[in-house]
């Protein structure tokens, strides 16, 4: 009788230990836009792991990534800063607006510019306006940085919002790089130059964000619709995603993931919960419907 007490016993320990492991072996991959995660999710996600033991584990690449990846099954969830396209990779996706993001322009923090017009941004954009000095700076030459392509979050974003042409170009003379983070680190490097990012990340760094027809990129004027280049920040889950994904998204959009997003910096769907009407009404003058298929 000793023996098998003991062998239960045995089985019993074995069977917790099992049991402890899955748990703790339970992940969701998320992948995707650079500015989500660069903004919130590794709070978001190390919050969420505290709570239930489910790794989240995140890779960047960029808004179209988290899309496509998704809806090919190649992961669980992924953040994106635009809305889906109509391409057949696209499909299959919804993507749950979780925060209010914006538009930044920024430039070293040397330069002593301070503000843009939106008809400024557009001619620099352009390569009409090619030195500082035409808009109130010093004598130097403009270096304008943009996002590889036309899809990518940011770079989709800025021609729809600012010139209302989702196949704008910019101007030849534009350096191009392949996301925001290396923007971003660009402008923090390099003297006179002048970018698109997003703020819920480009606040985290060393560069200048200009304000835009007088307003500063605050999280009141983001929050009021004063600022004027808002954009949702969005959650991307296959449709009929499986409970563990699910869940997360519940945690992410209660109170407690939305107080996460909020330290942060970005705003919150309560506190842009007057945005969605006016951000439709800019993306339909654009040529575009945002939503998920």
């Amino acid at each position: 009788m000793r023996k098998i007490s003991i062998l239960f016993g045995a089985v019993a320990v074995l069977g917790i230990l099992v049991v402890g492991t899955t748990a703790q072996a339970l992940e969701l991959n998320w992948v995707g836009c650079g500015i989500t995660k660069k903004a919130f999710m590794k709070e978001v996600s190390r919050a969420y792991t505290e709570k239930t033991g489910v790794v989240i584990t995140l890779q960047g690449g960029g808004a179209t990534r988290g899309i496509v990846d998704v809806a090919a099954g190649k992961a669980d969830m992924g953040g994106s800063c635009r809305h889906v396209l109509m391409r057949p990779e696209e499909r299959g996706v919804r993507l749950i607006p979780v925060g209010w993001d914006a538009l930044a322009v920024i430039t070293h923090k040397s330069n002593p510019v301070d503000s843009l017009t939106l008809e400024q941004i557009k001619n620099i954009f352009d390569g009409m306006i090619i030195n500082w000095k035409q808009v109130g700076g010093p004598d130097r030459m403009i270096k304008v940085i943009a996002r590889e392509g036309k899809i990518s979050g940011v770079g989709r974003m800025a021609r729809e919002l600012v010139f209302k042409n989702p196949k704008k170009d910019f101007t030849s003379d534009a350096k191009l790089v392949k996301s925001s983070g290396p923007l971003e680190k660009m402008a923090e490097k390099t003297p006179w130059v002048v970018g698109f990012s997003g703020i819920s990340s480009a606040r985290k760094r060393n560069v200048k964000i200009l304000k835009i027809e007088g307003k500063e990129l605050s999280y009141q004027n983001i929050a009021a619709g004063q600022y004027l280049l808002f954009r949702p920040l969005y959650l991307v889950i296959k449709r009929g995603a499986n409970q563990e994904v699910k869940n997360f998204v519940q945690f992410i959009m209660s109170q407690e993931g939305q107080n996460i997003i909020k330290g942060e910096g970005t705003v919150t769907l309560k506190d842009g919960s007057n945005l969605w009407r006016t951000y439709t009404a800019q993306m339909r003058d654009a040529g575009t419907t945002p939503g998920t298929f």
